[in-house]
This record gives structure tokens, C-alpha cells and sequence, in this order.
């Protein structure tokens, strides 16, 4: 069989191959952010797919790797995210990695800060550390650092309008995902011996470290887990003040998104917040159900606008 495709030039195939890697870490790792993705126009959706593979991979360091061999490939990550952006992207001696390669060229292609990343790396030196969160502000600047800033690597790819304060918003998304991936994974942190919620805050509501450690749903933790809840959810009202300031189907790419996110929070809620014993999550069939409601709520935010 004969075919007239002209084949692409090698460095595009090399692009195309770097992206779809990309994409596939997208899928595996967070099923919500892949499902907001795909509202993204094609060339947009390829350099979200970048930036969210870029992040997942310092992640992955911090959550999996331990000691001085952690703090080592969490700063070869920093070297090689710099280079992605200086347009050289690290060569190892068996090549260049492909999350580099699509970084290289969204950072290239879109005004991606690059300071969002350098942010993100002090976060995940954070894990590495063993960093104590006594108060709610201490917490607070985490969720910025590992999280927040995403959305100042997301908003220019799509473009927006608002100056500063659609950052600003951007920013109170994300923390607010990345305080319900906390809620969510209370139980897994602990076993990781990561105790994300601030001192000041337990001690508030009577929850001890040893009331965590036997992971016993009492009166008094389902009250420290609804007041981070509706936390959490207040963020999300704030972020999504934001979401028409974006431009085109961005919009609707971050309220789905958004919507699938905090639909975490409700199904801890129904479990009683027991996040010892159970992952909340949100089914794909649920997700798709979401949908009507995320542009429902989309029309309402932008006559308000």
C-alpha cells in the first residue's frame, strides 16, 4: 500500500513522540487533569501536557525516592527544567529525556514563567526535608508552592485577560486542588511519615498525632476535615472568579477540571471523611455527568463577568 503523507522532518517526529509521552503521563497520573486537557486546543493541550508531565516528574522524585539520593536527582530535575527553558534541554548519555524535549519547546512556544518552576522545586525540597507545618500560613505556602503555581504556567499558554488578579486567581485554584489531594491522602501520607495538617489547627480541634497513627475517625477529626473542606472549597469559589478571564476553550478546560477536582471533597463528605481506610475519587462516569453541570456553571460565570 502506498501512501502521499509527507513524512514529518526528524525533529518534529522527535516532538510529536516527546508529546505523546507526555500525554500518556497525563492519563496515567491524574485522570481529572487529562479530562480538562482535552478542551484545549491541539497545540495548547500539547504544552499543558508538558508542563503537567515537567511537574509530575519532580513529583515523583519527592514522593518515591528518600534521602541524599532524592535531594540529588530533585536538583539534576532543577538543572534540567532550567535547561528546557534555556532552549538546550539536558542530554543524557542515552538522550535527551523526552519531558525535556516538549518542555523545550512549549516554554519556547508560550510565556511560561519560569520562576513557577523554581517555585515548585522549593516545594518538593520541602517533602525532602521533613518540613513541620505548625501553622495554617505554613500550609498554606506549601499548597502555593507545589500546586498554586501551576496556574501561572497554565494562564499563558491559554492566554487571559485581567492582568495580576487572574494570576492571583489561577493561584487559589490550585491550592485549593492541591489542599484536597492533602484531605484525600491522609492516610497515605502517613505512611510515607508526612503529616501535612498544621499543628495549630489539630491541637485547635483536639486531634493528636497519635489520634492519626491509629487512624480512628473520631468527633474531632471529622471536624478539623470539614473546616479544611470547606477551606479548601472556598478557594475553589475564589479560583473560579478567574476562569472567564481566560481565553477561548481554556475556560472550559479549567471548570472541568475544577468541577471533577472538588468533586473529591464531596465524595470524602459522603464517606464521612474516613480517609484512613478509603481513597475518595470520582468515578469516570460521574466526571462525564459533571460536564453539563461545569458549563452550566461556566454560562453563569461569564454573564457575570
Amino acid at each position: 500500500m502506498t501512501t502521499n503523507a509527507t513524512p514529518l522532518p526528524p525533529a518534529q517526529t522527535c516532538l510529536a513522540d516527546a508529546v505523546a509521552h507526555c500525554r500518556d503521563v497525563t492519563r496515567l497520573h491524574s485522570k481529572t487533569f487529562y479530562l480538562g486537557s482535552r478542551f484545549f486546543p491541539a497545540q495548547e493541550r500539547a504544552a499543558v501536557w508538558a508542563v503537567y508531565a515537567a511537574c509530575r516528574d519532580g513529583d515523583d522524585i519527592a514522593d518515591e525516592l528518600r534521602g541524599s539520593d532524592a535531594v540529588t536527582q530533585l536538583d539534576g530535575w532543577w538543572v534540567r527544567m532550567q535547561a528546557a527553558f534555556a532552549g538546550l534541554p539536558d542530554t543524557q548519555p542515552e538522550g535527551t529525556h523526552p519531558i525535556d524535549t516538549a518542555l523545550s519547546w512549549a516554554a519556547q512556544t508560550y510565556p511560561i514563567p519560569l520562576s513557577a518552576f523554581e517555585e515548585l522545586h522549593e516545594g518538593l525540597r520541602m517533602d525532602l526535608n521533613g518540613h513541620s507545618y505548625q501553622t495554617m500560613d505554613d500550609l498554606t505556602l506549601y499548597c502555593r508552592r507545589v500546586a498554586g503555581v501551576i496556574g501561572f504556567m497554565i494562564a499563558p499558554i491559554s492566554g487571559y485577560s485581567g492582568g495580576e488578579r487572574t494570576l492571583q486567581y489561577a493561584l487559589m485554584l490550585g491550592q485549593a486542588m492541591q489542599l484536597t489531594n492533602i484531605l484525600r491522602d491522609v492516610g497515605e501520607d502517613l505512611e510515607r511519615g508526612r503529616v501535612y495538617l498544621p499543628a495549630e489547627l489539630m491541637a485547635e480541634y483536639g486531634v493528636s498525632q497519635a489520634d492519626l497513627q491509629r487512624g480512628i475517625v473520631t468527633p474531632e477529626y471529622r471536624a478539623l476535615m470539614r473546616h479544611l473542606s470547606g477551606l479548601a472549597r472556598s478557594w475553589y469559589r475564589q479560583g473560579r472568579t478567574g476562569i472567564p478571564m481566560l481565553h477561548g476553550s481554556a475556560r472550559l478546560a479549567v471548570q472541568t477540571a475544577a468541577r471533577a477536582y472538588e468533586g473529591i471533597l464531596d465524595d470524602l463528605e459522603r464517606a464521612d471523611f474516613d480517609n484512613f481506610r478509603r481513597r475518595a475519587y470520582v468515578s469516570g462516569p460521574r466526571k462525564l455527568l459533571m460536564l453539563p453541570q461545569a458549563w452550566w456553571e461556566l454560562r453563569g460565570f461569564m454573564a457575570r463577568a
